[in-house]
This record gives C-alpha cells, sequence and structure tokens, in this order.
C-alpha cells in the first residue's frame, strides 16, 4: 500500500469518527462523559487538520476550492431562510 492510500485513509476514518463522536456527544446526558468525548474529538480534529495540511503539501490530498465571499453569502441566506 502507497503512502498515499494509507493517508487517505486515516483521513476516511477520522471524518468517519467524527461524526460518531458529534452524535454520541448529543445524546450524551452524563456531563463527565460528554466532556471527556468532546476532548477526544477535539484532539481527533487537530489531528485531522495537521495530517490533511501534510497530504496536501505532499500532493496526496487536495481540498475543496475555497468559496468566494459572493458564495459564503449565498449559503447563508439560504441557511437564514425559513423551511
Amino acid at each position: 500500500m502507497q503512502d498515499k492510500d494509507m493517508v487517505n485513509d486515516v483521513l476516511s476514518q477520522i471524518n468517519a469518527s467524527l461524526g460518531n463522536y458529534a452524535k454520541a456527544i448529543s445524546e450524551c446526558s452524563n456531563p463527565q462523559l460528554r466532556q471527556a468525548l468532546q476532548q477526544i474529538r477535539d484532539s481527533d480534529e487537530q489531528f485531522q487538520f495537521q495530517l490533511a495540511q501534510k497530504a496536501t503539501q505532499k500532493g496526496f490530498y487536495q481540498p475543496a476550492q475555497q468559496a468566494n465571499d459572493q458564495m459564503v453569502q449565498q449559503y447563508k441566506n439560504q441557511l437564514n431562510q425559513p423551511s
């Protein structure tokens, strides 16, 4: 397995885990467990960000194109409209 494949697999797994942490945190009623899960999630988010930066530098990963101000405003407007 090549480095690029391994990095992409790790990024994919971390992203899936982050979604699972979000769900567990939102459903957790125990304050200590909730805080522990939030700390683990924060640590994983930081690791994911650092790994994605290194992968981008090595050409293993290409992030989505950055949105311009007009696109950001358009999405904000759509999200703020009552349903």
